[in-house]
């Protein structure tokens, strides 16, 4: 059996094939920092590659899945090229959820803001915790978004939809979050580890080839193209992070 170690997420492997991949800064709400935010990109290439692993369960510790950028912990590019560093980091993490050949399983608790909603909405099944929220701050702080979200959300809630989350910030129950067509379930807090448990059991046992070929599949032909999408967000967002009005926002939020 395959162990892993990272400094701010825990990866272990549960029976059945399923590995578990927690988000490990309870702390902070699991707000991301550039260490997790590689933390993260590592363990999903690592659990693709990992012959034991044939779904992956994607979580938080704590009371919160992922509450965004950690403010406390925030270090603003001085130039486009850290700027460009930083938000190529942020997609390469999407890149090794989306693109990696196994499932994933999202188990959705407490908050998931800005880039944690977009790690949830990069799960192929993301289930809900009843008390579970998210939102987009994005826009209001005169940044973009990224995780392919501007390709998976139209997909996912429409057009409309997907313009009324991202432009307005407005915040979500994961019942109004369901009712979009985001969240895949909703589930009782206390249920939410074991639902995600049994799904993501029922897609390791499924044939590999078969599961693997429809995540490939569905995500170059569901949605519009979200390497292309990837690319536009990340120059949108280096644009924004070298705006003087980002700056501004930013230190009042």
């Amino acid at each position: 059996m395959t162990e892993f170690a990272y400094d701010t997420v825990n990866s272990t492997l549960a029976q059945s094939g399923v590995r578990c991949v927690t988000l490990n800064r309870p702390e902070r709400l699991n707000a991301m920092n550039l260490q997790l935010i590689r933390d993260v990109t590592q363990a999903f290439r690592d659990a693709h590659e990992d012959p034991d692993s044939n779904a992956i369960l994607f979580t938080g510790a704590g009371r919160a899945f992922c509450a965004g950028d950690d403010r406390h912990d925030h270090s603003h590019p001085d130039s486009a090229e850290e700027a460009r560093a930083l938000v190529e980091a942020i997609q390469d993490a999407t890149r090794a959820i989306s693109f990696g050949p196994k499932p994933v399983v999202g188990a959705i608790n407490g908050w998931a803001v800005g880039g944690g909603f977009e790690w949830a909405i990069n799960c192929d099944f993301p289930i809900w915790a009843e008390s579970a929220k998210g939102f987009f701050p994005e826009a209001s702080l005169n940044l973009f978004v990224t995780g392919a979200v501007t390709s998976l959300l139209p997909a996912l809630a429409g057009l409309q939809k997907a313009r009324e989350m991202l432009f307005l910030g407005q915040r979500y129950t994961a019942a109004e979050i369901h009712e979009a067509g985001v969240a895949w379930r909703v589930v009782p807090d206390a249920a939410l580890y074991d639902e995600a448990m049994a799904v993501a059991r029922k897609l390791a046992s499924l044939p590999p080839l078969a599961v693997r070929a429809m995540k490939r599949t569905l995500n170059l032909t569901a949605c519009t193209d979200m390497h292309r999408a990837l690319q536009l967000e990340t120059d949108a967002t280096v644009a924004g992070f070298l705006d003087p009005e980002t700056t501004r926002l930013l230190k009042d939020f």
